[in-house]
Parts: structure tokens; sequence; C-alpha cells
């Protein structure tokens, strides 16, 4: 495994980012616990999750079963840089029933962390991160709270998610006037060949605070993993929105045209699009979400293949980005 430096930090971690959303919904205890030894021993360090995940009336879940596996000892926790999230409410129904139970007011956060390493069964959460704005509370008030948290010992780092470039900007200004804080750290972002809008504000406000940037969906809910070829082999079928997408004929040619390019060159869809996302400026390691143990050995395979000039151009000419801001959008 390759490592690198989460954005401006002295914290090393590893190219890719082991996503645990699938534990408990999709993938039970014992399963998941295989999968997170499997990456560690493949030299993945860094462990991505939140407090929702888990979802509905299990929500909570996925930190739980991260906890238990902490539990087993065997240096499992010392080895792990653990990420998680704080923003969503944590009732079954995913409506507030009460008031200060969500979102980012120091309150919720105090709540939110302490529950978070109950459930993780651990003291500290290596990356605490915003699951997303907070329109209603300011940033001196977000930052107070992470501070306190900071001098409490129960958090290292602070990175957001889902955050446009212009909120990024505006948490670090704040943030270097109160002083005393690194602010955020990193983003955790939709990026992927097929959806590049980060491209135009949000990756470039990342690289010049000195954010590393984790993509999250890097195939983009499949559709990046060969899912044609998948359906004519009598495989598993698209579902949901990757259904509607490739339903639309043009969206459903550039994915042909993606695979066909692919096969040419005999490499898998998924490996070579986490591989795009290894060459990016700026991106520190997508986040990989394994059902099985095969699929994260097809993440782990990523990390070694090289992408050729050539088959780059060929892949920015099937989905072109939409160019730096503002000459995406003006002349």
């Amino acid at each position: 495994m390759e490592y690198t430096q989460l954005g401006r930090t002295g914290l090393k971690v590893g190219r890719l980012v082991l996503g645990t959303m699938n534990f408990g919904p999709q993938t039970d205890e014992t399963d998941s616990h295989a999968i997170m030894d499997a990456a560690l021993d493949a030299g993945i360090n860094f462990f991505d999750t939140a407090n929702v995940y888990g979802w509905g009336e299990n929500k909570g879940r996925t930190e739980s079963i991260i906890g238990n596996w902490f539990a087993k000892g065997g240096g499992r926790r010392e080895k792990t840089v653990i990420a998680t999230k704080v923003y969503g409410t944590m009732d079954p129904d995913g409506t507030t029933v009460w008031p200060n139970h969500d979102k980012l007011s120091a309150l919720n956060i105090r709540r939110a962390v302490d529950a978070s390493l109950k459930r993780l069964q651990t003291d500290y959460i290596d990356l605490y991160q915003f699951h997303h704005i907070d329109r209603n509370t300011p940033f001196e008030e977000i930052w107070q709270a992470m501070d306190v948290l900071v001098q409490q010992g129960k958090i290292l780092y602070v990175g957001s998610s889902n955050f446009p470039g212009y909120k990024i900007a505006q948490a670090n200004e704040i943030a270097a006037r109160r002083g005393g804080t690194m602010g955020l750290v990193s983003e955790q972002c939709l990026y992927n060949l097929a959806e590049r809008r980060a491209e135009m504000e949000v990756i470039p406000a990342a690289q010049d605070y000195g954010l590393g940037v984790i993509p999250w969906s890097p195939l983009h809910g499949g559709l990046l993993g060969g899912i044609i070829k998948k359906e004519v082999q009598g495989g598993r079928r698209a579902s949901g929105r990757a259904a509607d997408t490739l339903n639309d004929p043009s969206a459903r040619a550039q994915i042909q045209a993606y695979e066909d390019l692919l096969d040419k060159h005999g490499l898998e869809p998924g490996e070579v699009a986490l591989a795009w996302l290894l060459t990016r400026p700026g991106v520190t390691g997508p986040i990989v979400g394994p059902r099985t143990a095969e699929q994260l050995e097809s993440a782990l395979r990523a990390v070694e293949l090289e992408l050729g000039e050539e088959l780059l151009k060929s892949l920015d000419e099937i989905f072109p980005g939409p160019g730096p801001s503002p000459e995406a959008f003006a002349w």
C-alpha cells in the first residue's frame, strides 16, 4: 500500500480509504470484521464511517460493528485512522422529534461525539467530519466546540463532507481568525469519472487551503464498475439511480463507450475508475465500500495500476470534465 499525508497534516494514510457504509445493512458483523482484517493486512489504515450509518432504526449500528472489531485487540485500534461524521439526526424515522438533536450546534456536537466514542469503543476519533453544511450555525460556534473536543483529547483533526468551495474557504478563514485551530484538513466529496463538477471549485479550494480530497462513490453507484457487461452476462442488474441513468440512451452510450475502451485494453472498469482518481491532483484516496472480500481485492489492484497518457486522454474524451471555474461557465 502506498501512503500519503492527509492534506497539510503530518498524518499518513493509505491511498485507498475503507468505506464502511455497507457494514450492517448489507454485510453482517462477521463478514465486516473479516473485511476490516483483510484491509488492515493489505496496509489500508484509513477507515471511514458516520454516526448515521446502519440507517433507519439501526442508525449507529456501523460504528458499533467497528467498535466490536476494535475491542478484539491485536493492535486494531492503534493501526487504524478512524474517521466518522456528525450532522444527521439519530432518530430512527429520520426526523428530529426534539430540538438540538441534529446538525452542528455546540450542543449536538457534544452529544454526538460522546455517543460515537461509546459505539466505537475508543477514547478518541482521528478525523471528525461535518457530514453537511449547517446554514443556521455560525462557524465561530462550530470551531469553539471543535477546539474543546481537541483540548479534551476526544478528536485530533476536523474535516468536511459535501461542502461547496465557498464554505471550505469560509470555514478556514474563520478558523484562522480565531487562531489556535488547524481548521479543516480534508473534504469528502462526490467525485468520479462520470461526476467531475468538484473540479470547478471544491477541489481548487481544498488545494488552496491544504485539505486532502477524499472522493466518495468512486464507481458512481456502480455505473463505472462494468455494469452493462454484468447485465449481459446475467450478473447483478442496475437498480435505483444507476438504473435510471442507464435508461437515458445518451448516458448508456457513454457508459458503453467506457466499457468498450477498457475491454480493448484488457482492463477492469472498476479498477480503472479507482486508478483514475489516484492520478487526480489533490486526491488523498478514494473511499471503497466493499460488500465482500472479493470486492476489496479488486480495489487493491487499482493501487498498482498505471494508466498511460493515451488512455487518460481517451477517458477525458468519454467523460469530459467541466473545466476550472470561472472558465467553465464564463469567457
